[in-house]
């Protein structure tokens, strides 16, 4: 038996115009949905970022919600765990890591429903390192999902290892890099991607294989994909009785069936602890051994990724000595609009667009980083309007301006 277990991430950023999620909504959500619903053989794990869940939300996309909720309750789907506003987890304090993971549980739950119980989790991006682990075990996730490159020993097919920690393991699963790229960027159809989980197989008797891409791939990124290669894969899937390469007799009784990444935790043994790398789904190689394995989002050669995460740090620190500190109404105020606030601030796509490889987009850079600069000026009021000692005052308004200056010379790289 091959059990593929396919991921679809849906993800919008907390900045999204409501044009373009109309859009994506009409192009990708809908049609993935009705993939699912009329297909007797479909089967996946879906990760919803909870600002996506969100949006649909204010959007009264409730449709969306009601459809998915219905997929989860039949057993088609089943819900991952993430992070709310999208950061990458590595590269944000570990107290914010627990709160994005705890938000994120928090709406889905609410608009969901009981059919939210993840055991599973999606880190934005495929983002990992060994830090974000305790923060995933502790809100009760049994397996993360890490990009193929960050494997360091043999390719696991038939067993499922472990990345351990001083407060728990967790299983690891490993997406198929080769496979899920060519799928996303068009260069495989159903037929070849038969013919690719048949010769993983080879002799072996029971092994899986998961892919993992963005949702917004099927009918949006590519018109029709949802058509052409999703729904299309599950009934080619369903047809398929497996020949070992070679043999020259009847045709075995192995099929390729398409499960719940969690399914896999039944049907395979564990294996040893491993140390997967440091890495993102977008990570090369040359990008891990040039020490770079978070490229799109903080890349050591990219200017403006230093001056934004200067102001993201800046950002960070004053929003939680602000709500430390806050002693009144009015302070009290100002905290909470800094907190909601910085929460957003921290979604990826400001960085990514700012990568240059090849993304660049000034708009969605300025917008993150105006909702970094709404955090900073609510943080800083809150302090300068509470009962602090007058060195923590003034020491806030010194952080705050260091971080206002970092901040105009983003805006003048963007004039440049």
């Amino acid at each position: 038996m091959i059990s593929w277990a396919p991921l679809l991430h849906f993800y919008q950023p907390p900045t999204q115009s409501s044009e373009v999620l109309k859009r994506i909504c009409d192009e990708c959500y809908r049609p993935v949905l009705a993939v699912f619903q009329e297909s007797d053989t479909a089967r996946a794990t879906f990760n919803i970022s909870g600002s996506l869940t969100e949006l649909w939300r204010e959007h009264d996309c409730t449709d969306i919600i009601d459809g998915i909720r219905r997929l989860a309750e039949s057993g088609k789907i089943e819900l991952t765990g993430s992070a709310m506003y999208h950061p990458i987890l590595p590269l944000i304090p570990s107290d914010e890591r627990r709160r994005q993971i705890t938000l994120n549980h928090r709406i889905n739950r609410n608009e969901f429903g009981e059919v939210y119980r993840p055991i599973g989790f999606f880190p934005p991006e495929l983002g990992f390192a060994p830090s974000i682990v305790p923060a995933i075990y502790e809100t009760g996730h049994q397996w993360v999902l890490v990009s193929g490159v960050a494997n360091q020993g043999d390719w696991p097919l038939e067993y499922i290892p472990q990345v351990t920690s001083i407060d728990g393991d967790l299983k690891v699963f490993f997406r198929d890099d080769v496979l899920s790229n060519r799928i996303s960027f068009r260069a495989m159809f159903p037929d070849d991607f038969v013919e690719a989980l048949q010769w993983l197989k080879g002799q072996r008797s029971d092994i899986y294989c998961v892919t993992a891409m963005d949702a917004e791939t099927f009918g949006h990124h590519i018109p029709y994909w949802d058509r052409d290669f999703l729904a299309a894969a599950f009934r080619a899937i369903k047809k398929v009785e497996y020949r070992p390469p070679g043999c020259d007799g009847e045709r075995g009784q192995d099929t390729i069936q398409a499960v719940r990444i969690s399914d896999l935790l039944d049907v395979f043994p564990p294996g040893l602890a491993i140390e997967p790398k440091e890495s993102s789904w977008s990570t090369s190689g040359d990008d891990l051994a040039s020490g770079n394995p978070y490229p799109l989002w903080r890349d050591p050669g990219n200017r403006i990724h230093d001056l934004q995460w200067e102001v993201a740090g800046f950002a960070s620190d004053l929003v939680q000595q602000a709500e430390s500190v806050s002693d009144n109404d009015e302070s009290r105020q100002y905290a909470r609009i800094a907190r909601y606030e910085f929460d957003r601030a921290l979604h990826s796509c400001q960085f990514w667009w700012a990568s240059r490889r090849p993304m660049w987009e000034v708009n969605m850079i300025h917008r993150g980083l105006f909702q970094q600069q709404e955090a900073l000026l609510n943080a800083a009021r809150a302090i300068q309007s509470s009962g602090a000692p007058i060195q923590i005052r003034r020491e806030a308004l010194h952080q705050f301006v260091a971080a206002r200056e970092y901040a105009n010379r983003i805006v003048d790289a963007l004039l440049v």
